[in-house]
């Protein structure tokens, strides 16, 4: 995923900017409002300062919206309400305030690609995972051997985070981030009643291993004999 980070303070955006490489996004960072409106991108996502040196931030923000609908969240040390009111009026999609954490900004830029990805095609069905577990994201619905199978809110999104990306290891902050709240400082206890009652409804099609002190992975389980459906 692609990031246009237009920030002035140098060491607020290196450390920005390290934090996305790490977590696999690209970042094109300007440090001026100016570069930010000649950029030709392309780009997914735009993390934008209020206190650029050239332009005011709100006006930037305006003039990006006014091109299109990429997702823009502010990051600001301005946390009076006036500013977030406006800001959000304007068109940003999001909201943070400085101090921040590079995990909260990734959480939210998560959140937000979630809002305005498009919906998949009418044609698409659903995403099957071995010959036993369906899941129909656009529905929010999951069948097993035909099945349907109840879910709490959580737990579907738990189940659908995780088969994102089968077999990968997904740290615990990870999946807090993106299945609870971005701002989650909580023990993480009810992640593990969460995984449990996934495995108890999906036992035998999924199997979600424990990595003791990381997080956990997803597998497809696949019978050893035929397959069904």
């Amino acid at each position: 995923m692609r990031v246009l980070l237009v920030e002035d303070d140098e060491p607020v955006a290196e450390s920005l900017r390290r934090g996305l490489l790490r977590y696999g996004f690209e970042v094109e960072w300007v440090t001026t409002g100016g570069a930010a409106l000649a950029h030709e991108g392309p780009y997914d996502v735009v993390l934008l300062d209020l206190g650029l040196p050239d332009t005011d931030g709100l006006d930037v923000c305006k003039a990006l919206r006014a091109r299109g609908a990429i997702p823009i969240i502010v990051i600001s040390a301005r946390s009076d309400e006036t500013d977030r009111v406006v800001g959000l009026e304007i068109g940003a999609d999001d909201y943070v305030s400085k101090p921040f954490g590079v995990r909260e900004v990734i959480a939210r830029i998560r959140a937000v690609m979630r809002r305005v990805q498009p919906p998949a095609p009418a044609t698409a069905g659903p995403d099957r995972y071995g010959s036993r577990l369906t899941i129909d994201r656009k529905a929010a619905r999951v069948r097993l051997d035909g099945e349907e199978v109840a879910l709490a809110p959580k737990e579907y999104d738990l189940l659908a985070f995780l088969t994102e990306e089968p077999g990968a290891l997904m740290s615990r902050e990870q999946i807090m981030e993106a299945v609870w709240d971005a701002n989650w400082f909580g023990p993480t206890k009810t992640l593990d009643v969460h995984v449990a009652a996934l495995r108890r409804k999906l036992a035998g099609a999924v199997t979600i291993e424990a990595v003791r002190g990381v997080g956990f992975r997803l597998d497809v389980d696949e019978p050893g004999g035929g397959s069904s459906g």
